[in-house]
Formats: C-alpha cells, structure tokens, sequence
C-alpha cells in the first residue's frame, strides 16, 4: 500500500500534513516541504521559521517595514 492510499487512521500526524498539502491541484513535493523548526529545552518550546522555507512571514525584501526600517519613525 501506498503512502496516498493509506487510511488516516494509520498516518502519523506529519504523514496526514504532507498528504493535505500533496491533495492540492498542481501541488509538488516542495509544498510538503517543513517550513518551521520546534524545539525544546528545559520546558521551553521555541518555533522558528526553518531555513529551507520558500515562504517567510512578514514583508520582503525592499520592501518598507523590512528589517525593521520604518518602525518607530518619528515622522509617521
């Protein structure tokens, strides 16, 4: 059997992800790809960006606001 044909009941949690997000129309390997890292240390959980992300939240480069440009401008 498959991974596309197994039942949800016997997926893990990232195998029911990547299946989600292979279902789409002209989907592709990359959008299956793991966009954050999840770690723990001493109780404390941190969620970053991962660094093979396509994708990354916030403005793009160039653009106002990026990399803190624009933030507590006096002027505005």
């Amino acid at each position: 059997m498959s991974d596309n044909t197994r039942e949800p009941e016997d997926m893990t949690r990232e195998q029911k992800l990547r299946d989600q997000f292979l279902r789409a129309e002209h989907s592709t390997e990359a959008d299956a790809a793991p966009r954050i890292e999840v770690t723990e240390h001493d109780g404390n959980v941190r969620i970053d960006v991962a660094d093979t992300a396509a994708v990354r939240p916030g403005p793009g480069p160039g653009v106002e606001g990026a990399d803190g440009e624009g933030r507590d401008d006096p002027a505005r």
